[in-house]
């Protein structure tokens, strides 16, 4: 194992901890009928993942030198939303799982309607975090963040490229719907979590593009490992069903490429996600870590 490798597993050690930290401290369980509640969306939160999307916040706004705490909280509520999704994603009504990070779906442990809640609840904790003065001390910063995480989780990001998924299983989509589907469904909170740590370090947008890109390559191949591991991963490493996407007949970047030109595509994207960072210094090689990280992970 190089140096490289084991500065990201501490890095991801430590976000992991922090997250589980603050979601603590946000879900304490209270006396009353809302206890259920606040159990499921603790189930949910604490504990497992990879808090990839915070990651990428803390190690963005590391670059400007914000303030840590400014970034955990931004990051907190990209996590948020990211945990909501995943509650979502699981119901019956969607994708119909009953495992999720090697532990039963919250619907599975709870019910349905407290699942519900529980993503409905933290969906609207991102935002309060955000609106927060402790995220960051000036309003046009809080607003920023609160519009970009809004957008990337809307009908234009996360939730649009969902309700594309859905209907993926009833058509046949080409690669280039594919790639729309997936960076809205996928890449689009995974590029907020980076456009976060350029707001807090009040970059302004025109000097935002080689982010963005590395952003933009990072999430697509972020895709594209996963579908490999859908078909080749491990379910007890993953701690979800696998070859979902192959059974309900989707069309994946694996189906329409084959393995090989999928696995050589990805590979491209994590290059060219760490060129897009040729313009920092070492100050940067945490993101470049994460990037290649993407096409070694095992979950």
């Amino acid at each position: 194992m190089n140096a490289a490798s084991l500065t990201l597993q501490a890095a991801l050690g430590e976000v992991a901890t922090d997250i589980d930290q603050r979601f603590d401290a946000l879900l304490s369980i209270p006396d009353d009928p809302r206890a259920d509640l606040y159990r499921a969306m603790r189930h949910a939160a604490i504990g497992g993942g990879k808090r990839l999307r915070p990651l990428l916040t803390m190690a963005t706004a590391q670059l400007f030198g914000v303030d840590r705490d400014c970034a955990g909280r931004a990051g907190l509520a990209i996590e948020c939303i990211h945990v909501y999704s995943l509650i979502h994603d699981d119901l019956p009504a969607m994708d119909d799982d009953d495992m999720r990070r090697g532990k039963p779906t919250a619907h599975k442990l709870f019910n349905e309607a407290t699942a519900i809640l529980a993503g409905d609840c933290l969906h609207a904790l991102a935002f309060e975090i955000l609106a927060d003065t402790a995220t960051h001390a000036d309003p046009h910063v809080r607003v920023e963040l609160i519009l970009d995480l809004s957008r990337a989780s809307g009908p234009n990001g996360m939730a649009g490229g969902q309700m594309m998924d859905l209907e993926a299983e009833k058509s046949s989509f080409d690669l280039p719907t594919v790639t729309r589907l997936q960076a809205m469904k996928t890449g689009a909170l995974i590029a907020c979590s980076v456009e976060a740590g350029a707001i807090l370090g009040k970059v302004p947008p025109e000097q935002r593009t080689p982010l963005r890109g590395y952003a933009r390559d990072l999430g697509l191949a972020f895709q594209i490992a996963d579908d490999i591991l859908d078909v080749e991963g491990d379910e007890a490493v993953a701690g979800k069903k696998l070859g979902k996407d192959a059974a309900a007949g989707k069309e994946t970047f694996l189906s329409l490429l084959g393995l090989d030109r999928a696995r050589g595509q990805a590979r491209m994207l994590v290059d060219q996600a760490v060129e897009h960072l040729q313009g920092f210094g070492p100050e940067a090689d945490l993101l470049r870590d994460i990037a290649r990280f993407v096409m070694d992970r095992d979950r």
